[in-house]
């Protein structure tokens, strides 16, 4: 009895919060569905947020507590877009100074600069930052950053790939003032070659792969949500809210370039808020048994190989301390 009081002691000690970052792109009613939300459908997210007490707090604020190990709120939210669209100016953003939020817009200058598509303009950027959003990286000119080119050699491919990091950075200096170093990999791609080059120039990286966030979360692999499309449902997304980072301590075999296919995913993990026996994967509809290698790694690998582009497998066990939540990851792969 005594034992068992002891585990269950220890249990309620673990750091087991977690923080979740959402991840938009159109809020609007005549742009293409898989990536948009509507003005209504936002503000029910919004107010969802308000109403039931979550802590929606800057990134600043996040990638603050991870780098210096602080505490993270696990009702904590972040709210983030991509790819520059004007309706993050003209809608989404009056509805959140309505609610007072803070958030984050990811853009890339040189589609501004040019003007390709239906994109902010640079007094609006300015303005917007002026009203205190954050604007960071999402590229120069959101190109597929993850692997050279055809013909092209790696030590090309990474001096351009620096080239695109670093000038983008320094037009949304030039043009707001802000000089955050966090980069939102174009499409959700990357790969380890160029995670390393993120970490040798001191930047932050940002994915679209779901999953929360907790201190061991990798700095140049960070995980959102989706939050349109067909992920915009209410319903769905709150489930998102009571989901955990698993604590991983090694990406073994987690290049999001595949080498083989079906590829196979390896992590060391720490064991402490979940049972080994109820981690599961799935890759799609199959779900894969992992082989534990030892008392702290896995591994699990599809029956079919996966298809051309983007798919992805998605790694879950439910958290013994915390009812109702359970431990997510999800690893991008690019064929």
């Amino acid at each position: 009895m005594r034992v068992f009081l002891l585990f269950v002691l220890l249990l309620w000690q673990l750091p087991v919060s977690a923080a979740v970052m959402l991840i938009y792109h159109h809020v609007a009613e005549d742009t293409p569905r898989v990536s948009s939300v509507t003005p209504a459908e936002f503000r029910e997210h919004l107010r969802y947020l308000r109403d039931n007490n979550f802590q929606v707090i800057g990134l600043d604020v996040l990638i603050d507590q991870l780098k210096t190990g602080q505490p993270i709120a696990d009702n904590a939210v972040v709210i983030t877009f991509d790819d520059s669209y004007e309706n993050n100016f003209t809608t989404a953003h009056p509805i959140l100074q309505e609610f007072g939020f803070p958030y984050t817009i990811f853009i890339s200058p040189g589609a501004i600069d040019e003007r390709v598509g239906p994109v902010l303009s640079w007094p609006q950027v300015k303005q917007m930052a002026d009203d205190g959003v954050l604007v960071a990286n999402h590229a120069m000119w959101h190109e597929h950053m993850a692997r050279p080119e055809q013909g092209e050699s790696e030590a090309d491919w990474l001096k351009r790939m620096q080239q695109s990091i670093l000038q983008a950075e320094q037009r949304i200096k030039e043009e707001t003032g802000q000089s955050h170093q966090w980069l939102a990999y174009p499409y959700g791609e990357f790969s380890d070659a160029l995670e390393a080059l993120v970490s040798k120039l001191g930047f932050i990286g940002i994915g679209q792969q779901s999953g929360a966030i907790g201190p061991l979360t990798k700095l140049t692999r960070i995980p959102r949500y989706p939050a349109a499309g067909q992920y915009a449902d209410l319903k769905d997304l709150s489930q998102k809210f009571r989901t955990l980072a698993f604590p991983i301590t090694g990406y073994l075999a987690a290049n999001q370039v595949i080498s083989s296919n079906p590829p196979v995913l390896r992590l060391e993990v720490k064991i402490e808020d979940f049972k080994a026996e109820q981690l599961r994967c799935y890759a799609g509809s199959e779900v894969l048994e992992p082989t534990w290698l030892n008392a702290s790694t896995f591994e699990v690998k599809a029956s079919k190989p996966v298809n051309r582009g983007r798919s992805r497998y998605n790694c879950t066990a439910p958290s013994l301390s915390k009812r109702g939540y359970f431990y997510w990851y999800s690893q991008p792969w690019l064929n």
